[in-house]
């Protein structure tokens, strides 16, 4: 691929900025990401520009701006609804916490601004006029398929700490191995990641997660992050597995489910921590088989505390635990109405699909043994769910037909008392459909409060 050759579609808002930019004087280049991301025809999530212009000369150039990072010398242009964030070249100073450069100086150099960037994939710039800028052959390196760091891996690596776990998200989107060198420095400076915050690693392990390679978080294994900010996955790495059913470590079995549903994060990160609570739950057997009782339980506590501490949301948190709990829940039983019933109580009809998949994953990343058993069971399981829907079943205490309100109308005060009622109702429901009669529960409410009396 020849850079004379190499021609970028720049949206016209964005391309309106640049050419502003020019004929006023001034140098003006999209630049990074979405140069890498066009070049490999994929699409850009936006398009950066940098320029030899200062933050108030690119104000006085535009009718609206936003002052989005005067001090880093970045303003956003507003072009009708859209923004594109407009930076001048510039020299970063001193890291002095491994995270942000103490100031930044402006610079007239193209070049300078260029060889503070992270990768040579990542610091190239375009424009029309003067085609591809590529100083630091991040085009060879993507016919290469390689991740390289520009200049000094550890200088770069030294400076934010976060790049190292950059290295191996771009490596799991893009399909790139690392560079040796840049590999070696990841290594050598893992521990850093411990001043990175844990909303900057949450959003890089979920980009690593949903792309199209999330086993290479084994990467991030190898070279020492996890252990930084996922210590509890080096413990399932570490952790085999001597059992019919398992044919990999728990780590292995947990990097190999996770390669096996679909891309969301809800369900990758499901898999990645439904078995994280094995290696606390660990036992062998007198013939030298292992087993880990409890372990979806105490994998859902776990769940929580990892993802409080990634700071996820709570919506994330309370589906990935539901998950987690439930991700064996039925496994090795029959495939029949009540027992799906059931399970829907539990897992709630929204998130029933996310378990069938989060089933099916934890089955294909196990030992061949039953396997298509175990798949055609679930599949039975998966038909019985979409009928319940149809015959709409109850199966949750919203869709009973007696309600609180009702209860009270019998005498019954609220409270736990009432509260024990509604289930047991709802218990009786889910073992026969036929009951969510209003007649029947009213007759059966008032039973049971008698026996409670």
């Amino acid at each position: 691929m020849n850079k004379k050759d190499i021609r970028i579609n720049i949206p016209e808002r964005a391309n309106l900025i640049v050419k502003t930019l020019q004929d006023a004087g001034y140098e003006a280049y999209v630049v990074g990401g979405c140069v890498r991301d066009e070049i490999l025809k994929r699409d850009p999530d936006d398009w950066d520009i940098t320029t030899s212009a200062l933050p108030r000369q690119v104000k006085a150039l535009f009718r609206r701006t936003v002052d989005t990072g005067l001090k880093h010398g970045t303003v956003t242009v507003m072009q009708g609804d859209e923004g594109f964030e407009v930076t001048t070249y510039r020299i970063d100073g001193q890291y002095e916490d491994g995270r942000h450069p103490k100031n930044v100086e402006f610079t007239r150099s193209l070049e300078e601004d260029l060889k503070r960037r992270d990768f040579t994939i990542n610091a190239m710039a375009y424009n029309d006029r003067d085609g591809l800028v590529d100083l630091f052959d991040g085009l060879g390196d993507m016919e290469r398929k390689v991740i390289r760091c520009v200049g000094d891996p550890v200088e770069r690596f030294s400076e934010d700490a976060l790049r190292m776990l950059r290295a191996v998200r771009f490596s799991a989107q893009l399909s790139f191995s690392i560079d040796p060198a840049t590999e070696a420095a990841i290594s050598k400076l893992s521990p850093n990641l411990e001043k990175i915050s844990a909303e900057r690693i949450h959003t890089e392990l979920i980009k690593l997660l949903v792309s199209d390679n999330p086993m290479q978080l084994r990467k991030a294994y190898e070279t020492g992050m996890t252990k930084v900010f996922l210590p509890e996955f080096d413990k399932a790495m570490e952790t085999d597995q001597k059992h019919i059913h398992h044919c990999y470590s728990v780590g292995e079995h947990i990097l190999h489910s996770v390669d096996q549903v679909p891309a969301t994060p809800v369900l990758r990160l499901a898999m990645l921590l439904h078995d994280i609570g094995k290696p606390e739950t660990l036992s062998v057997d007198e013939n030298g088989t292992t087993h880990f009782r409890g372990h979806p339980a105490v994998s859902m506590e776990m769940a929580k505390k990892i993802l409080r501490r990634l700071k996820l949301d709570n919506d994330t948190i309370d589906k990935v635990s539901v998950l987690v709990r439930y991700h064996d829940y039925g496994n090795g039983k029959e495939a029949d109405e009540k027992t799906v019933r059931k399970a829907m109580s539990k897992i709630g009809a929204d998130l029933f699909p996310d378990f069938l998949e989060v089933r099916r994953a934890d089955c294909l990343a196990q030992s061949d043994y039953k396997r298509q058993e175990k798949l055609d069971n679930l599949e039975a399981w998966g038909k019985i769910y979409k009928d319940i829907l149809e015959k709409k079943q109850c199966f949750c205490l919203k869709d009973m037909k007696i309600t609180g309100r009702e209860l009270m109308e019998l005498g019954v005060k609220p409270g736990p008392l009432m509260g024990e009622i509604l289930q047991k109702l709802l218990e009786e429901v889910i073992d026969d459909p036929d009951k969510n009669d209003e007649e029947y529960l009213r007759k059966r409410a008032r039973e049971l409060a008698q026996e409670t009396n």
